[in-house]
């Protein structure tokens, strides 16, 4: 009944739908728009921003479209100190990023939902583990061990894995701090624990991955989207040994327990319309170009009643 309750919970969370960009709004060019456009936040979305950036270009060629990609934690100071005119953030943003935005503007930065991702869990493709769980997670990436463990887990063999690879200690890869997905990753698989001091930590969601690739006794967690050949995902699973494949529709339908939203946060004044450049760019990533554009990037599009919800919020119908 439990687990039945917080599917039901994650389904409303999550309003999309199975090719849910076809229903949305086509973009047309508008004349007269010129400019430049910097997006600085979320490595995460590195790919994604970059699409917009340069199919936004081919649309509007006077427009200087430009991306800075260094972690969530970037995108806040320079939305604040107006360096950027728009901040991707793989996670919400916290409290005393929205005060300290708040202080200087004396209005509340705009949040826009953009796309769904899924934190995948990755292994070298020649392990054989069938899948793990949040105690299991917490067990071997944490070191406080707040999801119910009472022991750390450093070898594969303390999973029940007998080869002589297992014996060995586990090589384990994440995100920097400034990441969003580190701090999902930690908030939601860890239990808010802290992360062991020999997680190494990663600069982008891409290098996670190879370095999984890389060694059969690793493991990392990363964005599903950045999967490679010499990796495989992990089924997961909140409790007990009921693993959930990080499949399209297991996220759709929110069974998998590693699915959130992906932001847009924007410098909207409450009295005032966005500049025609910044308004041009945000209707096109909610457009059907646009959020194709997040399909081919492997995350999941928004739903066009989700796309309306959030371009009112920047005064677009």
């Amino acid at each position: 009944m439990q687990l039945r309750h917080w599917l039901m919970v994650m389904m409303a969370s999550f309003p999309f739908s199975l090719g849910a960009s076809q229903s949305l709004a086509d973009y047309h060019r508008v004349p007269g728009i010129s400019g430049s456009v910097l997006s600085v936040g979320s490595d995460t979305l590195a790919g994604l921003t970059t699409l917009w950036a340069e199919a936004f270009n081919e649309l509007y060629p006077n427009v200087n479209a430009q991306v800075q990609a260094s972690g969530s934690s970037t995108a806040p100071p320079a939305l604040t100190e107006e360096t950027a005119q728009f901040g991707p953030m793989s996670r919400p943003m916290r409290l005393r990023e929205i005060e300290a935005f708040e202080r200087t503007h004396g209005y509340k930065p705009t949040e826009l939902r953009i796309a769904i991702d899924a934190i995948g869990v990755f292994a070298h493709r020649d392990n054989p583990i069938e899948g793990l769980n949040f105690t299991e997670l917490d067990q071997i990436f944490s070191v406080t061990l707040r999801c119910g463990a009472t022991e750390s887990i450093n070898r594969w063999s303390q999973l029940g894995l007998d080869y002589s690879w297992a014996k060995r200690r586990m090589q384990l890869f994440g995100r920097n701090s400034v990441s969003g997905t580190y701090g999902y990753f930690k908030q939601t698989a860890l239990c808010g624990g802290d992360f062991k001091a020999h997680v190494n930590q990663q600069p982008g969601s891409a290098s996670v991955v190879q370095s999984v690739a890389s060694s059969i006794n690793a493991l990392g967690y990363s964005g599903v989207g950045y999967r490679v050949s010499g990796v495989k995902l992990v089924p997961i699973a909140r409790q007990g040994r009921d693993y959930v494949y990080p499949s399209h529709d297991n996220i759709l339908s929110g069974e998998y327990p590693l699915s959130r939203y992906l932001y847009l946060y924007v410098n909207k004044h409450p009295g005032r319309p966005l500049m025609p450049l910044e308004r041009e760019f945000v209707r096109f990533i909610f457009s059907k170009q646009g959020q194709d554009l997040v399909s081919k990037e492997g995350y999941l599009a928004i739903s066009a009643e989700v796309a309306r919800q959030e371009l009112a919020k920047v005064g677009i119908k």
